[in-house]
């Protein structure tokens, strides 16, 4: 027989105590996911005790399972369009809704975190590839709370692993000449200016022929197609001005209606090319190359150049110092270099007195 404390009722259905209440003058059925009478009886009293308060919200943040969390950060990202939508997707679709997807956010908290974080590593998961799927987990919390109505009332720290796998890749100038030969016609005017502005591959994929200006020698990028999300402006210098030239008198003859600056050889916009990447480098001998590296070492060769560091920044579209000094990498070439001048200055030194 149903038990009714006052102002509401329990129930059972089967072996579960359910419980009635009212809210805003509607009937609202919740189960207890107990089979204990007294959990029911306690629930009860909690949330007539929220809508007395006025701290009800309504059973979703209870209800609200971490797939539907999920689905809030893919939203965010498609509504905001951003260009690691399809990494994030694949992330959650092999990692974090097969293992998490079904538990609820009421009941999802630190220890979750790291038995998450154990699983990950038992299964040899890079530091960095665990750490993407716990900023998604962080951020779906956020946007949990963040909902009107709340889906989540609480978000659980989540804590990093430390990451040590920051790659060390550069080109010297005589490796760039080898890549650079070796190389498909269509592809070299990318890596020349990747090598000398540090470019990103999807802004420079992203360039219109409305994007450049030979006469002031500039190249734009534009806010969308830039990660930061900021306009920011390229020199056209050295081998980008015959590169840039070159492209343009073929992109005239051949394809005038093409306003993309990269093609694939036959007309059509380019958008990747890691295949001819990969055997290229095979050629030259750089085995293991990502184009990404001409990042890296176009940053470096602009300090080595003795250009300011904020300008460099600027370049390259460096926001923060952190990302910016990783990239700014001492090799040992630095370092013979820097004792050869010390050696000189201490002569020097010596000569004086």
């Amino acid at each position: 027989m149903a038990r009714k404390p006052k102002s509401g009722s329990i129930y059972q259905r089967n072996k579960v105590w359910w419980i009635k209440y009212y809210a805003k003058g509607q009937p609202v059925y919740e189960s207890s996911h107990s089979v204990r009478p007294e959990d029911a009886e306690r629930l009860l009293r909690k949330r007539l005790g929220d809508i007395a308060t006025g701290a009800y919200r309504g059973t979703a943040p209870e209800r609200t399972t971490l797939n539907q969390l999920f689905d809030l950060v893919v939203a965010d990202y498609r509504e905001n369009g951003k260009s690691s939508l399809k990494d994030v997707v694949g992330r959650l679709r092999l990692y974090l809704r097969p293992r998490l997807g079904k538990l609820r956010a009421a009941e999802f908290g630190s220890a979750d975190v790291r038995r998450y974080k154990s699983m990950r590593k038992e299964e040899k998961a890079a530091p960095a590839s665990i750490n993407r799927e716990l900023s998604i987990l962080k951020r779906a919390f956020s946007l949990g709370s963040r909902h009107d109505p709340p889906l989540v009332h609480h978000n659980p720290p989540v804590e990093k692993i430390p990451e040590n796998n920051v790659r060390t890749g550069f080109l010297e100038k005589a490796d760039y000449d080898r890549l650079l030969a070796e190389l498909p016609a269509y592809l070299r005017p990318a890596l020349i200016i990747a090598y000398h502005t540090g470019c990103r591959l999807g802004e420079l994929m992203s360039l219109r022929w409305s994007d450049v200006n030979p006469a002031s020698k500039e190249i734009v990028i534009r806010a969308e197609y830039s990660k930061n999300k900021r306009h920011r402006v390229l020199p056209i210098y050295a081998d980008m001005t015959g590169a840039l030239a070159a492209q343009k008198a073929e992109r005239d003859e051949k394809y005038p209606k093409l306003e993309w600056v990269f093609h694939d050889g036959n007309g059509n916009r380019l958008r990747t090319f890691y295949k001819a990447w990969h055997s290229a480098c095979e050629r030259a001998k750089l085995d293991g190359r990502l184009f990404h590296d001409l990042r890296r070492s176009a940053v470096r060769n602009m300090v080595r150049a003795g250009i300011p560091e904020v300008v460099a920044m600027a370049i390259s579209g460096h926001r923060t110092r952190h990302v910016f000094d990783r990239y700014n990498i001492v090799t040992d070439k630095d370092l013979a270099a820097a004792a050869e001048k010390m050696t000189r200055y201490l002569a020097a030194q010596t000569e004086v007195k």
